[in-house]
């Protein structure tokens, strides 16, 4: 059996005929409940098989009609591609009707055709009057230009005309895409004998197949894939497009309900807040205001909350503005996802739209970058590449690893990197690590804030040449991670120079010195070069010159930069050919004897302890010796 993955459904006013129009169709009867058929009343979504003329299948959803089962309906909604609107000649166009075919817009439906239906009820003027009220109903929707087919159920009268005309439509029909990661909302649970626990639903992304991994969501349970059923019969994959039963194991009755999503483990999480465009109904009542109490309906979940208006104060009827969803149950749902708003108490539709993101925060309103980032992620949606660059750009100056992209995306870690590849090939995503990713305009806004630490920090001390790369950390506010990564791309770039001991220079820094600064600075490394290893201290040094200590210690930290004196610690300098003598006096030392022995060492540097400990100290953090028990080695490279 090929199964199209397209799903067709009916829509319409209760008691129009919907369910006898889908078993003279099918030839099976959607009301699977026996209070249903007892009453003659769809309360739940009925799904029957229909042939194609080719001997495709597809599948037809029968939503509910009344009022009280409107999260029913809508729960089918959510995964129709095809609709026929029912409307009985008998009693025309009425308040459902309209209900349901504002859901259908809002749900993103854009094809389908309308069955007027009991025709043999009622004579032909009536028939003309009813046919007049759908197309007036329609007129500024899509079904605007859309065929009305007049048949019976009950007779067959007009049912071969409306066969050609479903079966053209749903062969012209777009099958559904089954891209992305495995997801399907939960419209039905039990327990069979001998097989346990089995789902059912549409789904609405990806693919599935027996043996693979699924999870229970919000629960967090998880279980293999046991069998699956597309339309009553079993399969080995089941798609999105196509109605499924999911046998899972390992997964109790229990575990999961109506309203839950089975998915891909680790791809999705609930959430409570979301972040979507609401487009309200152009005759609703009333606009929709700030902290308005709801209820939310997206696949088969309808949780309730408030909506919370983000870029205005109040929605009119027939406005559009941003707003984020708080809800009081958290739902699973992705990006491009739409939805249904209905009035909490009176209970009537809003409204609906499509989601951008789940949210993890609460928004603030009016924020120019939360309006500006939701707004590129809205013109994103339809193009996989451009959700792909929206979720690097609004990802921040961090580096993401594919897997992180792929769950963000929801979509496979190959067909991630594929996306990945695209944009790289572009100029609109970069790796400056292996398989961590960023935003060109991320990158360049986080080097931006490395440079202005930089320039902050020369422009308070001009005499430097150098700085400590802990400096640049603490005056940009970046990670050390981050900050290691920007620090290489500025390197490779040739801004600056990364040195040993954690510091760095700018491209072409020459330090400013005034003529007394500099002066000062040969007096003093005259003095260190003098003083050999037992060096005078910063406030001596001051005194000895005739300067004050904040100009010695200009001066000290320039003579540093240049490489001419040494700090060693505990405000000890010497000049740097003392250093480097020590250290290889250090080295010989310790090959000769096997370990450091200071009281030779001391004599042979003609120092005492209190020069001698802090320069040890300072071998010790550069990696020349390393301390073992009461001793020094030399460290083994």
């Amino acid at each position: 059996m090929e199964i199209q993955p397209i799903v067709i459904g009916t829509a319409g006013h209760i008691d129009h005929g919907k369910s006898t129009l889908v078993r003279a169709l099918t030839g099976v009867n959607p009301d699977r409940l026996k209070e249903e058929q007892d009453r003659g009343l769809t309360i739940d979504l009925g799904f029957a098989p229909l042939t194609l003329p080719d001997g495709r299948k597809v599948g037809i959803v029968d939503v509910p009609g009344h009022e009280r089962f409107i999260r029913n309906m809508v729960a089918g909604a959510s995964g129709i591609d095809l609709v026929v609107l029912v409307v009985a000649a008998d009693d025309g166009v009425m308040p459902q009707t309209r209900e349901h075919l504002q859901i259908m817009e809002l749900l993103g439906v854009r094809r389908g055709f309308v069955a007027l239906t009991k025709v043999d009820l009622v004579d032909d003027e009536l028939v003309e009057l009813a046919e007049a009220d759908v197309h007036e109903a329609v007129a500024s929707t899509f079904l605007a230009d859309a065929p009305v087919m007049r048949v019976s159920g009950t007779t067959g009268e007009g049912m071969d005309a409306l066969r050609d005309v479903l079966f053209t439509m749903a062969a012209e029909t777009e099958p559904r895409s089954a891209e992305g990661v495995f997801r399907m909302p939960v419209q039905r649970v039990f327990s069979k004998a001998g097989l346990g626990t089995v789902v059912t639903g549409i789904p609405v992304s990806g693919e599935v197949k027996v043996g693979d991994s699924l999870q229970v969501l919000p629960s967090g349970a998880k279980g293999k894939v046991r069998g699956l059923q597309a339309y009553k019969e079993k399969t080995d994959r089941g798609r999105a497009g196509h109605s499924t039963a999911i046998n899972l194991a390992d997964v109790d009755r229990g575990q999961v309900k109506r309203g839950d999503v089975v998915a891909t483990p680790n791809f999705f999480a609930p959430q409570r807040m979301i972040a979507a465009r609401l487009t309200t109904l152009a005759d609703l009542g009333r606009p929709v205001t700030n902290r308005m109490p709801i209820r939310l309906h997206t696949g088969t979940a309808d949780p309730p909350g408030e909506v919370v208006l983000l870029d205005r104060d109040e929605i009119e009827p027939g406005g559009s503005g941003l707003v984020q969803l708080r809800l009081d149950e958290p739902v699973v749902c992705a990006p491009g996802d739409r939805f249904v708003l209905r009035m909490l108490s009176p209970v009537f539709t809003l409204g609906g739209g499509q989601v951008l993101e789940e949210s993890r925060y609460r928004l603030k309103r009016f924020k120019g970058f939360v309006l500006e980032e939701l707004s590129r992620q809205e013109e994103s949606l339809d193009s996989p590449v451009a959700l792909l660059e929206s979720i690097l750009a609004r990802g921040g100056e961090g580096l993401h690893t594919v897997d992180e992209l792929a769950v963000a995306m929801k979509r496979s870690r190959q067909a991630t990197a594929e996306l990945l590849d695209e944009l790289a090939g572009a100029g609109r995503a970069v790796a400056p690590r292996e398989g961590r990713w960023i935003h060109p305009d991320r990158l360049e806004s986080a080097l931006a804030r490395v440079r202005a630490a930089l320039d902050d920090f020369f422009r308070d001390e001009p005499h430097r040449l150098l700085v400590d790369v802990i400096e640049v950390r603490r005056r940009s506010g970046i990670d050390e991670a981050m900050l290691k990564v920007l620090l290489e791309v500025e390197e490779q770039r040739g801004g600056l120079e990364l040195l040993p001991g954690g510091r760095l220079k700018p491209a072409g820094r020459e330090g400013e010195l005034d003529p007394e600064l500099k002066t000062l600075g040969a007096e003093i490394e005259k003095r260190l070069v003098a003083a050999r290893f037992q060096p005078p201290s910063t406030e001596e040094l001051a005194a000895v010159c005739g300067a004050d200590e904040p100009a010695t210690r200009r001066a000290l930290e320039h003579l540093v930069d240049r490489g001419v004196a040494d700090h060693v610690g505990g405000g000890l300098h010497l000049s740097a050919a003392c250093v480097e003598e020590a250290r290889e006096a250090v080295v010989q030392n310790c090959e000769r004897n096997g370990q450091l022995m200071i009281p030779e060492l001391r004599d042979e540097l003609g120092t005492s302890r209190k020069y001698l400990i802090p320069l040890l100290e300072a071998l010790d953090a550069r990696g020349v010796t390393l301390r073992q028990g009461g001793h020094r080695v030399l460290k083994r490279r």
